[in-house]
């Protein structure tokens, strides 16, 4: 059972440095972020600001090159290769802009798929998969293949795979990219709710709109926080 941390993510000193070309790039220069249990929190920038970078570092795709990561009290800076592949599949649910979903597989299937690789038994991943899908307003497309289904549809699809494992945070990278913007409020109206409901969620969008719902917002540029501001009255440090 996962241990509760009043502080999910604190990253210290943070710096993610590439080679390009034999130019040393900065993508992150210097991270200093403390994110709290229930915490809403959408995070900006211009392109080449170093967010995908930062939601890389924060789900534990990549690594710093300098300072440290602390994931629900885990020093996630300091763990090989198998370790961060376990500490993904525990701790962190992720949400992309391209759903990544499995073709030929039904809803249940792909959103038991984290479940699959947690080892848990076949009883335990419909019961909870059919929970999530519920939870998302699908619980009457159980069946249905993605392909099947609407954008709006196979995103929900695609967050009730990454809360089945009922993870300590949950990470959307541009989630409504790919969607109308009808639709796009239907999706981010989940996220508003799951918030509500305590999950820690950390949204990474450039859509003023979308990130206006988040209550704590952080830009960067060229590597570095520029701006981390909260709305007065923000319920989410509870």
């Amino acid at each position: 059972m996962t241990t509760v941390h009043a502080q999910v993510i604190q990253l210290l000193g943070v710096e993610r440095v590439y080679l390009m070309g034999g130019t040393e790039v900065r993508a992150l220069d210097g991270i200093d972020l403390v994110i709290d249990r229930g915490e809403y929190v959408a995070v900006m920038g211009p392109s080449g600001s170093g967010k995908s970078t930062l939601m890389n570092v924060l789900g534990c795709l990549d690594t710093p090159n300098r300072g440290s990561y602390t994931l629900n009290g885990n020093a996630v800076h300091d763990l090989v290769d198998d370790e961060l592949t376990s500490i993904r599949n525990r701790e962190i649910g992720f949400v992309f802009q391209s759903f990544d979903l499995l073709p030929r597989a039904n809803a249940v299937d792909n959103a038991a798929l984290p479940l699959l690789y947690a080892g848990a038994s076949t009883v335990e991943r419909r019961r909870r998969a059919v929970e999530a899908l519920e939870r998302v307003g699908l619980g009457d497309r159980l069946s249905h293949r993605p392909n099947e289904l609407s954008g709006g549809e196979c995103q929900r699809l695609a967050i009730a795979r990454a809360l089945v494992n009922e993870p300590s945070i949950l990470l959307a990278d541009e989630p409504t990219g790919n969607l109308d913007s009808a639709t796009s409020e239907e999706i981010i109206g989940i996220f508003d709710d799951l918030s509500n409901q305590g999950a820690t969620v950390v949204l990474v969008t450039h859509e003023e709109d979308i990130a206006a719902h988040a209550p704590r917002r952080i830009r960067l540029r060229d590597g570095k926080v520029i701006q981390d501001s909260r709305e007065r009255g923000d319920s989410n440090h509870r």
